[in-house]
């Protein structure tokens, strides 16, 4: 990390540590990525001098970082950035009518996977990175993230869930054959370019499916990832005994972070939100055992955790219910009031502030 005056920030600069006010309570969360309002947020809070990562949220170093002293700060998310910003180069090729680098793929994503499958907090976060810009390119390597440690948690071999993670990041590759000017449409699509975008977990399956290194499973999930258990889903609107467990996780990964992160037509929510929501919108659609290896090992909240609500009050965590984990009973720092978010359903968890 890089310790930097508020005067060097920039906006793309993502904190490497939480900043914290006066009274020792996190005003900005790390591995968040600075923009123009928070900008003004520590000119509030007076504060004078932030850690940041040694990469900039779009791949480039931070400003009057030389090499030497940015190779040695590395965090894992500056390897994800990297990541990120190879992925757009692989893109741009396939846009171009290359075909899929899978030595050059798997060398990224395999090595950037043993060094975050460990790390919960910093893949919760994921979504903090993903811009409106580049959501496609951040989309992808996160997806092959989530869907590796879904594997993981869900007692897969390491071999199979390198081959889900690679699934995870190849799942959209097809959507370089989609029209550009619908890739970067900033509105709500139309139907005709919605069906247009629906093929592209075909032109997916068609760009991998002669890779050797690529397993049947993996080739698969590529192509079903938008499938659904009820049938619901596209481009072959199959049901759950046809679709490869492969493909049930690197669904669960793809509706989550879609939901977590910041599109050029669609908000983002909160992970607990979206949890909420996938639990309720999406049951009978997407695998139990998925969802339930990602709120249990992901999102999953502790006892004695410190939140952050979405009435921006900060809270510690006295009780989990069983039947609704995203809705526990927290104590108000400020007021020592305890409330029950199952009960006040109008608040919910917006970060997970100390685990």
């Amino acid at each position: 990390m890089v310790r930097v005056k508020r005067s060097q920030l920039r906006e793309g600069c993502v904190l490497a540590e939480d900043v914290l006010g006066k009274t020792k309570r996190p005003i900005i969360p790390k591995n968040t990525v600075i923009t123009k309002p928070l900008l003004l947020v520590l000119e509030k809070f007076l504060v004078e001098e932030v850690d940041v990562e040694p990469l900039l949220a779009n791949g480039e170093p931070f400003p009057n970082v030389d090499s030497a002293s940015t190779a040695a700060a590395k965090q894992p998310m500056s390897f994800y950035l990297e990541a990120v910003q190879r992925y757009k180069t692989w893109f741009q090729s396939w846009q171009a009518g290359l075909p899929v680098d899978i030595g050059e793929i798997r060398g990224v994503i395999i090595s950037l996977f043993e060094r975050m499958a460990g790390q919960k907090r910093e893949l919760l976060m994921l979504h903090h990175y993903a811009t409106k810009d580049e959501y496609l390119h951040h989309h992808a390597v996160s997806v092959g993230l989530l869907a590796g440690f879904l594997a993981m948690q869900l007692g897969y071999s390491e071999g199979e869930c390198h081959q889900i993670a690679l699934a995870g990041v190849l799942a959209d590759c097809g959507m370089a054959k989609v029209s550009r000017r619908i890739l970067t449409n900033p509105s709500a699509l139309t139907e005709a370019e919605f069906n247009e975008v629906k093929q592209h977990p075909v032109f997916s399956y068609r760009m991998v499916q002669k890779i050797p290194a690529l397993n049947y499973g993996a080739k698969l999930a590529v192509l079903q990832h938008h499938e659904r258990n009820d049938g619901s889903g596209y481009p072959l609107g199959v049901k759950a005994e046809r679709i490869h467990p492969y493909s049930q996780i690197v669904a669960v990964a793809d509706v989550y972070h879609a939901m977590t992160s910041e599109r050029l037509y669609r908000r983002k929510q909160s992970p607990f939100r979206a949890i909420e929501t996938m639990q309720r919108e999406q049951f009978g659609k997407l695998s139990t055992e998925a969802v339930a290896a990602l709120v249990n090992n992901l999102i999953g909240l502790q006892t004695g955790a410190v939140v952050k609500l979405s009435n921006g009050e900060m809270a510690e965590v006295m009780f989990i219910p069983s039947d609704d984990p995203a809705r526990p009973i927290v104590k108000i720092i400020e007021t020592g009031q305890l409330l029950s978010l199952s009960v006040q359903r109008d608040i919910y968890i917006e970060e997970m502030v100390q685990g």
